[in-house]
């Protein structure tokens, strides 16, 4: 028999699995970045001496489909209280910390999916892994960002009832994550004042350390990557327990 956590990680997983067309239709954004931007930029960014653009932008667009995939397993949270599902969960005799971290996990399981079908489509665009004996910390930076954004959508989505309101809350926060973390830029260059809110940014550190393993290419380094997407899940994560563990029905 299930434990509650095995079986919440389960339904967020099955879920994905059945519904086809939102597994078709999140690649849009993801497909879309890599062409328009690696294709259309390419030639102005090798001229500017950086080299290949598609090597520098993948792992950058990789992060940003599982950053939104993660994000927006939140909105699951308001479906379920809306139709009943929240509450029969939370009256089931388990505790709610089980209950929070199987959908933690189910979310973060799902956007790394997403995230390892981007990274094969950027293979098929011509994209070129360059340290393969990497791959398994590429698979671990891509699961810190997807429980980190999982959890802090989560987290949100514990404290609103609007279904309508959500995406808008989800959008106003990715967008300035995304843009802001050196996905589609450099870091190294940058005004003072950008720098800084970049260095800010969690995200950055995951997507420095997801193209340091997959192109060799790290500004922060691995080390200091880890630390900082390490500390700021737990906290995240604690923070989501607390306000799940106060939601009512």
């Amino acid at each position: 028999m299930m434990d509650p956590l095995q079986v919440m990680w389960l339904r967020q997983v099955k879920k994905y699995w059945r519904s086809k067309p939102r597994m078709i239709g999140s690649l849009g954004q993801p497909i879309l970045f890599l062409v328009a931007f690696g294709f259309g930029f390419g030639h102005i960014y090798a001229k500017a001496g950086g080299g290949n653009y598609l090597q520098f932008l993948a792992p950058g667009i990789i992060a940003m489909s599982i950053l939104f995939t993660a994000m927006f397993t939140g909105i699951e949270l308001i479906w379920d209280r809306r139709f009943g599902f929240l509450k029969e969960t939370l009256v089931a005799p388990v505790s709610r910390s089980q209950l929070v971290l199987g959908r933690t996990l189910g979310g973060a399981t799902v956007a790394v999916a997403q995230g390892i079908v981007v990274c094969i489509i950027s293979v098929l665009v011509g994209f070129r892994p360059e340290h393969l004996e990497l791959l398994p910390l590429a698979l671990v930076f891509m699961f810190l960002i997807a429980f980190l954004f999982t959890a802090l959508g989560t987290a949100i989505a514990s404290r609103m009832e609007d279904m309508q309101a959500f995406p808008l809350i989800i959008n106003f926060l990715i967008m300035p994550l995304f843009f802001l973390s050196g996905a589609l830029f450099p870091l190294t260059g940058a005004p003072k004042g950008l720098d800084v809110v970049m260095r800010l940014n969690p995200l950055s550190y995951g997507v420095d350390g997801l193209r340091g393993a997959l192109t060799g290419t790290a500004d922060f380094g691995f080390r200091l990557d880890l630390l900082v997407l390490v500390g700021v899940t737990i906290v995240v994560f604690i923070i989501e327990k607390q306000l799940f563990s106060k939601v009512e029905v």
